[in-house]
């Protein structure tokens, strides 16, 4: 059962947003009113759910952990910085919920997801993350995520994700749910990718792009400059005559490029 907030179910103000270059640091000042969230939904809420978070930011693992652990029925048991580490604390822990962000070394956010459901099919993920491309929404969903939620929304709102997903539901940012109707009022059938060929070297840059990774990033995994990068992305895209990210995202994910990094 999915939930939703309304005007009156704060105390003290609406909610604040999230500051984006730090998500999460204006959390502890605004425990107080977090902390009192309404929670008479008709619904028992289970004592404390146990959170483990996988980002490989720590500053925003940090800000999370400080407005998780501000509510009275939330606790972060353990936390990760790779998608390897997470399938592994994950079997560990046994988290209740099982935060990811979708861009991680080692695994990616989907492919956590598709582990951690492989190994226990009603393992609960929430996935936290910057991207608002369809595509990566897409694939979280077909991955078993059973929440979605931007890093910039509010902070209450994650809140309200997690109480959701621990409890059995389905949570979407308010901001994509859009998109899941429109896909389910019409459908869209993939093409085929077109026949291009493009050099290992060029596949690598275009795989790693579409996975969320920052030109520097890229850099440093394939050992080459941030500038060859540039030029690899450059010639890549006019090969394949793609104009965006998420017409990229959508040519990886049909050639099966986000299945194993």
């Amino acid at each position: 059962m999915t939930y939703s907030l309304r005007k009156d179910d704060y105390v003290g103000g609406s909610p604040d947003t999230i500051v984006p270059n730090n998500p999460y640091h204006n959390c502890a000042h605004n425990s107080e009113r977090l902390n009192h969230i309404r929670t008479d939904y008709g619904q028992s809420r289970m004592s404390t759910i146990r959170i483990l978070l996988a980002d490989d930011h720590a500053v925003v693992r940090e800000g999370l952990k400080t407005l998780i652990n501000t509510q009275s029925d939330m606790e972060v048991i353990g936390e990760v910085a790779d998608g390897l580490a997470a399938v592994a604390m994950t079997a560990k822990l046994d988290p209740d919920v099982v935060i990811v962000d979708v861009s991680m070394p080692g695994l990616n956010g989907a492919q956590v997801t598709t582990e951690l459901r492989k190994a226990h099919a009603d393992r609960k993920v929430l996935a936290l993350t910057v991207h608002e491309d369809k595509s990566y929404l897409r694939l979280l969903l077909s991955a078993g995520a059973a929440g979605y939620v931007l890093k910039r929304a509010a902070a209450v709102e994650l809140v309200q994700a997690i109480r959701v997903v621990a409890e059995g539901g389905t949570y979407l940012d308010p901001t994509m749910v859009g998109t899941v109707v429109e896909d389910f009022m019409r459908p869209q059938h993939a093409e085929e990718p077109p026949v291009v060929e493009l050099s290992e070297r060029e596949a690598e840059v275009v795989r790693h792009i579409a996975l969320g990774y920052s030109n520097k990033e890229i850099g440093t995994r394939l050992k080459i400059s941030v500038k060859t990068v540039e030029t690899y992305k450059t010639r890549s895209l006019e090969k394949l005559g793609i104009r965006s990210r998420v017409e990229l995202v959508q040519y990886a994910a049909r050639r099966g490029w986000l299945e194993r990094v």
